[in-house]
This record gives structure tokens, sequence and C-alpha cells, in this order.
């Protein structure tokens, strides 16, 4: 399994697209993955502009494909477009 949080600041005045686009996005990877376990956007409370994605796959390979179907090709650059400077992955690991 694969899990990790994904946090990003997003520029001034672009909020709206990037909530459209996450939406679109998020709406396509539930339709058509299902090795995509859990993935869903948030708006960070304290931080202005600021979001995370949280993201888990069954395996390194189910994300690998999502981010090779059509669907995140079409969306991810406007989406990325959209981000003020560059995310921070966080990996989770379960506890053993």
């Amino acid at each position: 399994m694969m899990t990790f949080l994904a946090r990003m600041k997003v520029k001034e005045g672009k909020e709206e697209d990037f909530v459209r686009l996450a939406k679109a996005l998020t709406e396509k990877v539930r339709a058509s993955e299902p090795e995509t376990l859990a993935y869903e956007f948030f708006k960070l409370r304290d931080e202005p502009r600021a979001y995370a994605v949280y993201e888990q796959f069954a395996s390194e390979a189910a994300e690998e494909a999502h981010r090779n179907t059509s669907h995140f090709q079409e969306i991810a650059p406007d989406l990325i477009d959209c981000i003020d400077g560059t995310y921070v992955r966080e990996f989770l690991d379960p506890l053993e």
C-alpha cells in the first residue's frame, strides 16, 4: 500500500480554478480507478490558499497507473498551474 498527503499553496486569484479542477479530477479517479483506495482534496483551515490531497493506492504500481490515466494527464497540468511554487508529499506508513 502507498499512502501520502500532499500539501500545496494556491496562487492568489486561482482558488476557484483549483477547486473546480480538483473536484473534476476526484470524480474521474473515484469513477475509474479501483486500485485508488482514497483520493480527497482538503482546504487547510488556518492557512490562506493552502490545500492538501490525501491519496492512498493499493500499490506503487497503482499510483503510477493513476498518474498515467488520460484524465490525470488532461487535468493535472492545469491543476499544477494553479499552485504557487511546488507541493510537498508526506508519505504515511501504517503502524506495525
